[in-house]
């Protein structure tokens, strides 16, 4: 992990990858991909000269198991790989090898896809690059003077690529170049494969694609743009292999669900108790739990705990959604959508928190998706809906060293008793049924997930599968066609 910029093009005091994006330091989030990969046994990270100390406590705190160093970088790219290099030689035997890919830290949206596409190439190549297409015409220019720049050359775009990292390489590989490199008294990088590309030049450079949201936080507009990445993109929940799988995952633990009368919040508390857990639903019409009163909160809480001697999950489906003009709407119908839409799940996890630490175990919240545009005529339910998402981020932050996820749920127009009243009878097939958002509610629970939007879809038959690439994308074109007005 190459992290030794010092983010002056960013306009910043400090290096840009310790620039907080989404509630995390831009390298988190970057550490937390390696972190999730199968394919990677280990991670070191070269960092900006006098900023160790503050990476290290970030993967103390966030729990990154596989990061085994962090060590200064040099003053250049070229000794920074150098000293990566050294590094990645400790321990090593004479003739053996290691598989070594090298990452910028101010990229934080790479896939899992890209990662398992480098280190499977390597099985076959000793050194490998990622590069999309350039969809902008590219043009070689030379300065004349005071006159300005003037065009000399636009090569054809079909062969131009738009380099990203990682790169991946036989150690061997990357070394031997740097050793030939360093006989060069003109010898500067600012890659790794141009240092192969130019010293080995009989070693093929295999090209992985990469991904258009794979972008690098560089200058200011890019951490706008990060932010809002981060913000908008969903992540999918991992599914349990089989129902033996729930069943052992969920047997024992105890689950707290507000808003569990009906619709989604009894459907979750249906499920688990199939797969053997203790559910504690909670309603308004069948325990007279109402969930805007921190006494009845804390109350359901104290006493699950009392029962069972834990709490595993802490689950909050309750809603109110009142359909009106904002300038129509009474003091009384705005404070309910207050109190039931972001109040009681402040509340809910203020008290959820001293249980949650104890087992480590995790908070999860329900958003819609006018979060990330306001409705009108349900301008109360869709502003607080929007506070769901910004509460789930600041408490993954906030309670990462304690063990305890938060997630948040945004399921599409689902069937549910809330909104047949609110809109009435729908279309059959149009809504989502709420046991569909139930067991991907369930399959959070039980990943290791935590500050992360997950939306619940119908499947459409007409369209394949949105892929991961495609939720990025979407949400590239929303930021970008909102940053003007921005």
């Amino acid at each position: 992990m190459l992290a030794g910029g010092t983010g002056q093009r960013v306009g910043l005091s400090i290096p840009k990858q310790l620039l907080k994006i989404a509630g995390k330091a831009v390298i988190e989030h970057t550490l937390s991909i390696f972190e999730q990969s199968d394919s990677i046994d280990d991670v070191i990270v070269l960092m900006a000269p006098g900023f160790v100390p503050d990476v290290e406590k970030i993967v103390a705190k966030a729990g990154l198991t596989k990061v085994t160093k962090v060590i200064e970088g040099g003053q250049t790219r070229n000794e920074t790989t150098e000293r990566a290099i050294s590094a990645l030689g400790e321990g090593l035997a004479d003739g053996e090898d290691r598989n070594v890919l090298f990452h910028d830290a101010v990229r934080p949206l790479l896939s899992q896809r890209v990662i398992k596409d480098c280190v499977d190439a390597l099985d076959r190549y000793q050194a490998v690059d990622v590069a999309i297409p350039s969809a902008d015409t590219i043009i070689v220019t030379r300065t004349h003077g005071s006159d300005g720049e003037f065009i000399t050359e636009v090569p054809d775009r079909s062969r131009l690529r738009r380099g990203q990292t990682p790169q991946a390489f036989k150690l061997s590989t990357i070394r031997k170049a740097y050793e030939i490199a360093a006989g060069d008294p003109n010898f500067q990088a600012t890659d790794d494969c141009s240092v192969v590309l130019r010293y080995l030049p009989d070693v093929p450079i295999y090209v992985v694609a990469g991904d258009e949201y794979n972008m690098k936080v560089t200058q200011p507009v890019d951490v706008f743009i990060a932010d809002k990445l981060f913000q908008l993109a969903s992540t999918a929940a991992p599914v349990q292999a089989d129902e033996a799988a729930y069943r052992e995952l969920l047997s024992g633990k105890t689950l707290v669900v507000f808003g569990g009368s009906y619709g989604i919040g009894a459907d979750i508390a249906a499920l688990a108790e199939r797969y053997g857990a203790q559910v504690y639903a909670l309603g308004r019409s069948t325990t007279g739990t109402h969930v805007e009163n921190p006494e009845h909160v804390d109350d359901a809480l104290s006493k699950a705990y009392s029962a069972t001697g834990r709490i595993d999950y802490v689950i909050n489906t309750a809603g109110v959604l009142r359909i009106g003009k904002l300038a129509e709407t009474d003091n009384t119908t705005i404070q309910e959508a207050l109190n039931v839409n972001y109040l009681a799940p402040v509340q809910i996890a203020r008290a959820s928190y001293k249980y949650l630490a104890e087992t480590r175990g995790q908070l999860l919240l329900y958003t819609s998706s006018s979060y990330t545009r306001g409705r009108a005529e349900y301008s109360l339910y869709s502003s607080t809906k929007a506070a769901m998402v910004n509460l789930t981020q600041a408490l993954s932050d906030e309670w990462a060293g304690d063990g305890i996820r938060v997630n948040c749920v945004n399921p599409e127009r689902t069937a549910t008793p809330m909104r047949t009243k609110a809109f009435g009878t729908e279309p059959a097939g149009s809504l989502l049924s709420s046991e569909a958002v139930a067991r991907t509610s369930l399959d959070v629970l039980l990943s290791e997930l935590t500050g992360h939007v997950i939306d619940v879809r119908q499947q459409d038959p007409t369209r394949e599968a949105s892929s991961e690439a495609s939720g990025f994308e979407q949400a590239l074109a929303s930021v970008l066609d909102r940053q003007e007005d921005v």
